[in-house]
C-alpha cells in the first residue's frame, strides 16, 4: 500500500487510515501532532504545526509506505526569501536568487536549488586547501611524530608515524558538499530531473570523503578564497544541520526533510533587525543570556538585545512565529516579555509575530509604567515591503527609552 497525506500547517486536524505502526511512530515524533481517532478505529487524528515538509514511513516487511506533507501557507519563494536573510549575515545573499525554478512542494524546490548551488561553486573546478593529514610512512615526510613512533613501533625504524599539510581537494568544504547531495540523493520526492544532476555532482565531488554519521561537520571559516562556495555551503547546512530527517522507529524506515518555521521566523527576524539598528552605532546580539533573578539561579535568552552605541542595553525582542489563539496573540508571550523588561531595567518590549488575527497593539502594564509592543509582519507581501516593516520596528527599538 501506497499513501500520501496531505496537511497545511496550523489547519484543523484531519482522520485518516494509518497503519499501527505509522500511527504511533507520528505520535511519537514531532512532525505533527498525532493521536487515534476515538470514534474511528484505524483511523489517526493528525495536526500540522509548525513543521513543514515531508516524511515517508515504509513497512519494509509488508511494504507499506505512507508519506505525509505538510504544505507551509508561506509561499516557497518567499520561504526561500526568509531563509536565505536569515543564513546570509555577511550579506552575499540578500535576494533571494536560490532558483526554486517552479517548484511549489519544499523537497524539490531545496533539492534543486542545492544543485544549482553546487553546481556554480564547482564551475572552475574544486577548491583545493591544505589539510593536517598524520600517517605512517616509508618516507619522512613533515615531521616525525616521535611518541606515537616509540609508543606503536617499540624502536622499530620503519615505517615512520609522521604529520604534514597536504594540498588537496579532501577538505571541509568539499565534504560538507557532497554529503548535502549524498543526503538529498537519499531522499524520497525528488524530482528525476534533479535526481540526474545531484548524481553528477556526487561525481564531481568523488575525491572528498564521506563524512560519518552523527558526527559534527567539520569546521570551515568563510574567506576570500572559498567565496564561490559561500552560498552552496549555506544550503548543505540545512541540510545537514538537523533539519533533515533519516532514521528507523520500531522497525519502519523513516525519510523526510523537514523545516520548523517557528526557528526560520525567528532567525529571520532577528538578523534583519540586527541589520537595520546597526545605523548610529548600535548592536544587537541574538540569543543574549541573562538572569531573572538576583541570585543568578533563573536564566533567561531573549532572542535579541539591542545595546546603544556606549553599550548600555537599549531594546529587548521576541519572535513568534504564529499566534495560537483565535482572538489574538498569546497572553503567556505578554508575561513573558514583562519578565524580561523587568529584569533588564527596560521600560518596553517588543514582540514580533508573523500577521495573524491582531495588528499592532501596545500594552501599558499597571502599577509598572511598562509598555509591551506586538508587531505583526506580513509574510504575503513582496521582500521590500518585508524588510520595510522591519525597518520600522528597528526604528522603534533605537528610540526605546530605559527605565
Amino acid at each position: 500500500m501506497t499513501r500520501v497525506v496531505e496537511l497545511v500547517e496550523h489547519a484543523p486536524a484531519l482522520s485518516v487510515p494509518l497503519p499501527e505502526a505509522i500511527g504511533r511512530a507520528l505520535a511519537a515524533g514531532d512532525m505533527v501532532d498525532a493521536a487515534p481517532d476515538p470514534h474511528l478505529s484505524g483511523r489517526w487524528s493528525l495536526r500540522a504545526g509548525s513543521k513543514v515538509g515531508a516524511m515517508t514511513f515504509t513497512e519494509p516487511d509488508i511494504g507499506t509506505q505512507v508519506t505525509v506533507r505538510v504544505a507551509s501557507k508561506v509561499p516557497v519563494a518567499r520561504l526561500f526569501f526568509l531563509l536565505g536573510y536569515a543564513l546570509s549575515a555577511d550579506g552575499i545573499w540578500r535576494d533571494g536568487e536560490v532558483g526554486v525554478a517552479g517548484h511549489r512542494d519544499l523537497l524539490p524546490a531545496f533539492a534543486h536549488a542545492v544543485e544549482r548551488q553546487v553546481d556554480r561553486s564547482l564551475r572552475r573546478g574544486l577548491l583545493q586547501g591544505y589539510r593536517a593529514t598524520e600517517e605512517s610512512s616509508l618516507v619522512v615526510r613533515g615531521r616525525i611524530r616521535q611518541s606515537e613512533q616509540i609508543r606503536r613501533r617499540f624502536g622499530a625504524m620503519l615505517p615512520i608515524e609522521v604529520a604534514f599539510d597536504e594540498f588537496t581537494t579532501d577538505i571541509a568544504e568539499n565534504r560538507i558538499l557532497r554529503a548535502a547531495v549524498e543526503r538529498l540523493l537519499r531522499l524520497p520526492g525528488v524530482p528525476g530531473e534533479v535526481r540526474r544532476r545531484l548524481l553528477h555532482q556526487r561525481a564531481r565531488l568523488a575525491d572528498a570523503s564521506l563524512l560519518v554519521r552523527g558526527q559534527p561537520l567539520p569546521e570551515w571559516q568563510p574567506t576570500r578564497l572559498n567565496a564561490r562556495y559561500h552560498q552552496a555551503l549555506h544550503l548543505a547546512r540545512v541540510v545537514l544541520d538537523g533539519t533533515s530527517v533519516e532514521h528507523a522507529v520500531g522497525g519502519l524506515r523513516v525519510d523526510g526533510f523537514l523545516f520548523d518555521m517557528n526557528k526560520l521566523f525567528e532567525d529571520f527576524v532577528t538578523v534583519a533587525l540586527r541589520e537595520a539598528c546597526r545605523a548610529g552605532g548600535h548592536m544587537a546580539r541574538l540569543q543574549d543570556p541573562h538572569h531573572l533573578d538576583e541570585a543568578a539561579a533563573i536564566r533567561m535568552k531573549p532572542d535579541l538585545v539591542l545595546y546603544g552605541p556606549g553599550g548600555a542595553m537599549c531594546a529587548v525582542v521576541d519572535a513568534k512565529y504564529k499566534a495560537e489563539k483565535r482572538d489574538g496573540f498569546p497572553d503567556a508571550d505578554l508575561y513573558q516579555m514583562l519578565a524580561y523588561c523587568t529584569a533588564l531595567g527596560l521600560s518596553e518590549g517588543h514582540l514580533v509575530y508573523a500577521k495573524g488575527n491582531a495588528a499592532h497593539a501596545a500594552h501599558t502594564v499597571r502599577h509598572a509604567g511598562i509598555v509591551i509592543h506586538q508587531h505583526a509582519l506580513d509574510l504575503d507581501q513582496e521582500p521590500p515591503g518585508l524588510l520595510a516593516d522591519i525597518q520600522a520596528v528597528a526604528d522603534l527599538l533605537i528610540g526605546t527609552p530605559r527605565v
